[in-house]
């Protein structure tokens, strides 16, 4: 399905504009990589000061919270940044750094006594699950109750109950405990926070946790899938790997790159706004699409290579500007100490079945990920 990695090409040589609908509201995506920079920059013209409107399709059914600090615009949400900062520095401490290659070593460990393993949900997903009660400093035992929402924690499940209710509830109740108890952990950080000499409204602590949870979800899964199933399907990345494990860091960025699983995130015009062959009324939105910006052509050679070595590598995969992500180092960390260890310790990968995740729109359809990936794996 490689045409369905890049189903912006043309829109991008021609006007660098792909109108789409979605829910009804037709929204001009920005595709160029200079231009999706510029206007990531420019958070007058395209506000992020958007309730439920900043991801496409908008969440107002999924949550009933503003996210924050994303959905905010400086300078509250310089300050609202400020907050929870320090807990998403975490992965630059070395303890931090061993605890995940030990998490990877025990799940590599345990998908190679077995004869297959279902990457999502038996890898990606208690992965992502695991490390994330490291970066918010709660005791490892909660990864059971996440990983039982599924893969998105807005989505899945099928008996009818909006599933961000059940995130809320949960939410609620880690608050009430931090109340009752503060102490080192996310939500007790939230509890005792100051925000503009006040401390946190209830609401403004479940948008901060909301983003928390949802944020870099199922971004990290869908990430963690591409990259296993390409290494099944070159071997020689892995042997490449192995021989120069400072050449992971590079290998990395270019699978973030290329297996973008956040397609792009909306911008409200609070004042309208010009686009190439477009004007904005003000309270119009626009898109600003990462995963176009990531395969322009005059700004990445071959673009539609994966190149190990590629360097300089500018994707746009963790935003830019101001509201560049706040879990950017936490997930670059997830994904190289997977591929150092999945190097280190992996002679080959054969892919069983696999149920590509491809995301449909009215006008592209492109593949995200993997709603299902049975491998076997190899040890050396």
């Amino acid at each position: 399905m490689d045409e369905s990695r890049d189903p912006f090409r043309e829109a991008r040589r021609r006007s660098g504009i792909l109108e789409c609908e979605f829910q009804g509201e037709q929204v001009p995506m920005i595709l160029g990589h200079a231009e999706v920079r510029a206007a990531a920059k420019d958070w007058q013209t395209f506000s992020s000061d958007a309730p439920f409107r900043v991801p496409i399709p908008s969440e107002e059914e999924m949550r009933t919270v503003r996210q924050l600090p994303i959905e905010t615009d400086p300078p509250q949400h310089t300050a609202y940044r400020e907050i929870v900062e320090p807990f998403f520095r975490r992965p630059k401490d070395p303890e931090f750094v061993q605890r995940v290659r030990l998490l990877v070593r025990e799940l590599l460990g345990g998908a190679l006594s077995r004869p297959e393993v279902e990457v999502v949900r038996e890898l990606a997903l208690p992965f992502q699950s695991r490390a994330l009660t490291y970066l918010l400093d709660v005791p490892e035992s909660e990864a059971k109750t996440w990983i039982g929402w599924g893969i998105h924690v807005f989505k899945d499940g099928a008996d009818g109950e909006v599933k961000g209710a059940e995130l809320e509830r949960y939410i609620h109740a880690q608050l009430d405990r931090a109340e009752a108890s503060p102490g080192q952990d996310f939500f007790s950080a939230l509890v005792i926070a100051e925000y503009d000499g006040r401390k946190l409204s209830r609401e403004e602590m479940l948008g901060f946790a909301n983003l928390t949870f949802a944020g870099g979800r199922d971004t990290v899964i869908h990430t963690v899938s591409s990259v296993v199933d390409y290494l099944a399907a070159h071997p020689e990345a892995l042997a490449f790997l192995r021989e120069d494990s400072k050449r992971v860091i590079h290998a990395s960025e270019e699978f973030f790159r290329v297996f973008m699983p956040l397609t792009h995130i909306g911008r409200v015009c609070p004042g309208g706004a010009e686009l190439p062959g477009k004007t904005m009324a003000p309270g119009d939105r626009i898109s600003l699409c990462w995963a176009s910006a990531n395969r322009d052509e005059s700004v990445f050679a071959e673009a539609d290579e994966i190149r190990l070595d590629r360097k300089p590598n500018p994707h746009l995969s963790f935003g830019f500007g101001t509201h560049i992500c706040l879990g950017a180092a936490h997930a670059r960390l997830l994904v190289r100490v997977l591929l150092e260890e999945l190097a280190a310790g992996i002679a080959g990968i054969r892919v069983i079945s696999s149920v590509p995740h491809v995301e449909k729109a009215a006008a592209y359809r492109r593949m995200t990920g993997f709603d299902e990936l049975r491998v076997a794996f190899s040890g050396l």
